[in-house]
């Protein structure tokens, strides 16, 4: 079977949180190549880039003007941000 779906390869659980972790750990520290040079276990650059593009379709990441990832997820003010809404609304 040579069709393009069977080319693609998702990542793993244990690789997406480990880049996820790397990335809080480092926030606006390393440019996206950089980034991968560093992480503390190998993986195809392909798989990663994977892992960057659902991380920033996610709002989890973002980079700066630089191009340097940094981690921009916060769901405890996304949560204070509603209830401001909602409060305002009522």
């Amino acid at each position: 079977m040579t069709s393009r779906a069977s080319s693609v390869h998702s990542p793993q659980l244990d690789t997406i949180l480990m880049v996820e972790s790397f990335i809080k750990e480092h926030s606006g520290e390393y440019k996206k190549r950089a980034l991968w040079e560093n992480l503390p276990r190998k993986s195809m650059y392909q798989t990663y880039s994977t892992i960057i593009s659902y991380l920033q379709d996610s709002g989890k990441i973002a980079a700066d003007s630089d191009g340097k990832i940094c981690w921009i997820y916060n769901p405890g003010l996304v949560q204070r941000y509603i209830r401001n809404i909602e409060k305002k609304i009522q």
